[in-house]
C-alpha cells in the first residue's frame, strides 16, 4: 500500500465526508455476522455522527485509501478509579470487507495507542466477542488480553440489560 494512497485521520464529523464514511463503515460492519447482521436503523443513520461530535470524549479515527474510507475505529474516554487516570475504550473497529489484510485494522491500533499516549491514557480496553476469533489473535498480537486482577477470581466478563 503507497503511503501517498492512505492516511489515518481523527474525523471531524462537521465534514459531510467524514459523516458520510463513518455511516458507512458503521453500517457495514453492523450488517455483518460480527456486528449482529442488521444494518444501522434510519434514526442511527441520519443522527450518528452528530451524537457522536456532541461528545468531547469521543474520538472517531478514519482509514482513507484513494480518497475512500475504507477503515473506522471509535473509541471513548473512561476512567481508571484503581489508575485514577483516563483510559481509553475501543468500541468499534472495522475493516470494509474489500481492504482487509492490508494491515489496515493495525494502523488504527497504531494510531489509537499513539492517541491514548497523547491523551495521558493508562490504557486501552475493549470488548470482542468469545468466537471471533480472527479478531481475539490480532488483539493479542498487538499486546491485549483478557482483564483480570487476580487469577482466582477469573477474567472480566462484558455484560449488558436493555433500557
Amino acid at each position: 500500500m503507497a503511503e501517498s494512497d492512505f492516511q489515518i485521520v481523527e474525523a471531524d464529523l462537521s465534514k459531510p465526508s467524514h459523516a458520510e464514511g463513518l455511516v458507512a463503515l458503521l453500517d457495514e460492519y453492523a450488517g455483518s455476522l460480527e456486528g449482529g447482521g442488521k444494518r444501522l436503523a434510519e434514526h442511527v443513520r441520519l443522527n450518528l455522527p452528530a451524537e457522536i461530535a456532541r461528545r468531547p470524549h469521543a474520538h472517531a479515527l478514519i482509514a482513507w485509501m484513494e480518497g475512500r474510507p475504507v477503515g473506522l475505529l471509535i473509541a471513548f474516554e473512561g476512567f481508571s478509579t484503581f489508575q485514577c487516570r483516563t483510559l481509553l475504550n475501543i468500541h468499534d473497529v472495522i475493516v470494509s470487507k474489500d481492504f482487509r489484510g492490508k494491515g489496515i485494522s493495525k494502523r488504527l491500533f497504531l494510531a489509537v495507542e499513539e492517541l491514548a499516549r497523547k491523551l495521558d491514557c493508562c490504557k486501552l480496553t475493549l470488548e470482542v466477542l468469545e468466537h471471533n476469533e480472527i479478531a481475539q489473535k490480532a488483539y493479542a498480537g498487538m499486546g491485549f488480553s483478557g482483564y483480570e486482577l487476580d487469577p482466582q477470581m477469573g477474567k472480566a466478563m462484558f455484560w449488558e440489560k436493555k433500557l
